[in-house]
């Protein structure tokens, strides 16, 4: 049978440990003998982020913005421990705010549903798209350790050299002092890349933060998004049968507990990083969510939800074949391939993307699954297979 043709290629963003190893095999083995894959390559394994200096993520971020999508494995942000494991030279910032700091971009997570994985939470009766703002807070910090009493002070001089300085304390003794930023051309980036999202899914957007007590910054972005949804998407939102809705990010988190899903929950960069994990572990496994950073000029580069499965990836140095869940790599594959389908106009390309999909999730809801999911599914698993079984068992569905 004819491979499916791709016209234009995806930027292809290798990765570190478990999850490369079954990077390259559902290649082998769900994409390559069905699409004539087209890819640009960049090695964004740890050890070559290191020895470019990260010179190769900014490629990277340059190609997502020039091909328009972009796919990405896991990847580690290094430690003291990864610098002496992998002899690094230094510590390397995360690619991930790198990438996101280049495109400017919102990260949404969506959990994946199947029938025989119930969620932990039993109103949830439909997904809960996490919209996370991807630039600034802790992501791209100053961090300080004093050892002694002193000033602490925050301190902004002006381009016309006109200073603002407040004291953030008086410290009597040794302590920690840490600095973060935003931008407004940000925030109205993430405020429209939310509404906007939102308009395609229809569904309505929630925004939380803390204006209460963080009475400038965060509410700044209270402010900028209803600027922005007032004097852009209101009426859209209105045809569309959609709100807007803010509340302070605590109340944010006792409502979507009892909530029945199906809305877009719009969080700063941190507070989205805690709640998608929250999101994706009540919905049964951290490997059962797909995640997209969508840029404010259409750009998207789709990613696994996860982190490297550092301990799987020590078991499989020892020649043990683990049983980690591939899901959200097999769907950042068809996430991108589904995109880069609809910008090229290459319907049977989608159509390839959607059938994988669902081959994955009927495999597993006929009761065969990796171990993560063997844990909570009910009906009980029929069968758990290690990670590569599990993928044959996906292509054969396939075939």
């Amino acid at each position: 049978m004819a491979k499916i043709q791709m016209k234009n290629a995806i930027a292809e963003l290798d990765g570190d440990e478990m999850t490369r190893v079954l990077w390259a095999v559902i290649k082998e083995k769900l994409l390559e003998p069905f699409v004539d894959l087209k890819t640009e390559y960049y090695d964004l394994g740890l050890k070559n982020r290191d020895n470019t200096d990260d010179k190769i993520t900014y490629e990277a971020a340059d190609a997502i913005k020039r091909l328009g999508v972009g796919v990405k494995c896991a990847t580690i942000t290094s430690n003291a421990a990864r610098v002496k494991e992998y002899n690094l030279k230094q510590l390397t910032p995360s690619p991930n705010g790198i990438l996101r700091g280049e495109l400017d971009g919102t990260i949404f997570r969506t959990p994946i549903f199947v029938k025989n994985v119930k969620c932990n939470v039993d109103s949830w009766k439909k997904p809960i798209v996490l919209g996370r703002h991807g630039y600034g807070d802790v992501y791209k910090n100053c961090e300080i350790k004093t050892d002694c009493p002193g000033k602490a002070e925050l301190v902004f001089t002006g381009e016309d050299g006109k200073e603002i300085r407040k004291t953030i304390q008086v410290m009597k003794g040794p302590g920690i002092i840490q600095g973060i930023h935003n931008l407004d051309a940000s925030i109205e980036s993430f405020a429209r890349c939310c509404f906007n999202y939102a308009l395609d899914q229809k569904i309505s957007v929630w925004l939380g933060t803390k204006d209460t007590i963080s009475k400038t910054y965060d509410g700044n972005f209270k402010e900028i998004f209803q600027r922005v949804f007032d004097a852009e998407f209101k009426e859209k939102f209105e045809k569309a049968g959609i709100e807007y809705f803010y509340t302070l990010i605590d109340d944010a988190v006792a409502r979507v507990m009892k909530s029945e899903g199906g809305f877009l929950w719009a969080c700063k960069n941190y507070d989205g990083d805690v709640m998608s994990d929250m999101i994706a572990s009540a919905c049964g496994s951290l490997a059962m969510m797909t995640s997209v950073l969508v840029s404010p000029d259409g750009k998207y580069e789709y990613e696994a939800s996860h982190g490297t499965v550092q301990k799987h990836y020590y078991r499989y140095q020892k020649g043990e074949k683990t049983s980690t869940n591939p899901v959200a790599l097999i769907f950042a594959w068809t996430g991108a391939l589904n995109k880069r389908a609809e910008l090229d106009g290459t319907p049977e390309l989608s159509a390839f993307a959607k059938k994988l999909e669902k081959a994955a999730l009927d495999v597993i809801e006929s009761g065969v699954m990796t171990g993560d999911l063997a844990r909570l599914a009910n009906p009980a698993a029929k069968e758990i297979l290690n990670s590569w079984d599990f993928i044959d068992r996906i292509a054969a569905k396939l075939n």
